[in-house]
């Protein structure tokens, strides 16, 4: 399954406000349609988010003029739209990063060569995002017990990342290497992404699931039916404090007063080391009508106020081990992840290397 790819310069990805009940594809052929599609919510998950980006200014660059001025002006006004779309996932602004990079260098053989440099980067960081989040599951999954119950909270799985998923991934990569898993399945409140989404990959996958609401997690703990957490992230501070889906801090708390362990999967590409804590870390505010309603429905009185911050930080004290595709990685958070920044930057050097690129 991919998240999103592309046929030809029409970028087609799978629709999440659609899931469970129907897998419909959504065709975007404009710039401005993908990012209508981050805003709402039709591609989400932040390595999924990154890789989009990319897209995004792929598709902006087939829209700009073929003068080299106001080609460049075009496609920087397309960086900024999609940089606009949402603040939190950090992997969205590095995609534009690699983007606005590849198509200065491209550039130096035309306006054409720019283009399908930009196609040519996306395609590229597509399968790029499958093979390190296979190298990640596999790091996670020696983590997880043969038997393990486990808790998820929202959807960290291939629907938030082009294929394979970060913290779904690892337990997939687990399940396929023959242990027993149990996952609980937080519904994740408001957008219910671990009823309708994590549900829906666990079923595909054939990994036994239950879904709970979110405000059972510490009972069933107490009662010692859970045995450890996994999560995604959107951001990760040098710090090792992680931005997260709202109720991920909830979580963290819960499984730190159980003496449960909490991991975190993310690519490289999560890591935003020029944000020291998590406090400099931007909360993305939706639409508070997302919390009145259930599914659609009005479950609030008309009139009632709602507030609806999309993430919360949990504190890096609260987290067992940070998995990426370099490794496994444990506090002190600071010196591992520049550690693993610093290999994923090397190892990206290496491969443009073996293209001929000049980075």
């Amino acid at each position: 399954m991919r998240t999103i790819y592309r046929d030809g310069s029409v970028v087609k990805l799978i629709d999440q406000t659609r899931l469970p009940q129907e897998e419909l594809i959504v065709h975007c052929t404009t710039a401005a349609s993908l990012c209508e599609a981050i805003r709402s919510m039709r591609i989400r998950g932040a390595p999924a988010l990154g890789v989009a980006a990319v897209y995004g200014m792929a598709l902006g660059a087939e829209e700009a003029p073929d003068g080299t001025e106001p080609f460049f002006a075009h496609v920087a006004s397309v960086a900024e739209l999609i940089r606009a779309t949402r603040p939190t996932a950090v992997n969205l602004f590095w995609g534009v990063g690699q983007a606005l990079a590849v198509a200065r260098a491209g550039a130096h053989g035309g306006v054409e060569a720019a283009r399908s440099a930009l196609w040519e980067l996306a395609d590229r960081l597509a399968d790029a995002d499958v093979e390190l989040n296979q190298r990640l599951g596999a790091h996670g999954a020696d983590l997880i017990p043969d038997g393990a119950r486990v808790l998820t909270h929202c959807n960290a799985g291939a629907l938030a990342t082009v294929g394979w998923g970060t913290a779904l991934g690892v337990l997939r990569s687990a399940h396929r290497g023959g242990k027993r898993l149990h996952v609980y399945v937080d519904e994740t409140r408001p957008f219910l992404q671990g009823s309708r989404l994590t549900a829906w990959e666990l079923q595909q996958e054939g990994i036994p699931y239950t879904v709970i609401a979110d405000n059972m997690s510490g009972h069933l703990m107490a009662r010692g039916e859970i045995d450890l957490a996994i999560v995604g992230a959107d951001r990760i501070a040098a710090s090792g404090d992680v931005a997260n889906k709202i109720g991920t801090y909830t979580v963290a708390v819960l499984a730190q007063v159980h003496g449960l362990p909490l991991y975190v999967a993310a690519p490289t590409s999560t890591i935003d080391l020029a944000a020291e804590t998590g406090a400099e870390i931007p909360i993305e505010e939706r639409n508070p009508t997302e919390v009145l309603e259930f599914a659609g429905v009005r479950v609030a009185p008309i009139g009632a106020r709602a507030r609806h911050p999309a993430f919360d930080v949990t504190p890096s004290r609260y987290v067992s081990a940070i998995i990426t595709e370099q490794g496994v990685l444990r506090a002190p958070y600071e010196a591992a992840l520049a550690h693993a920044v610093q290999a994923a930057a090397a190892e990206s050097e290496d491969r443009a290397a073996a293209r001929g690129v000049v980075q």
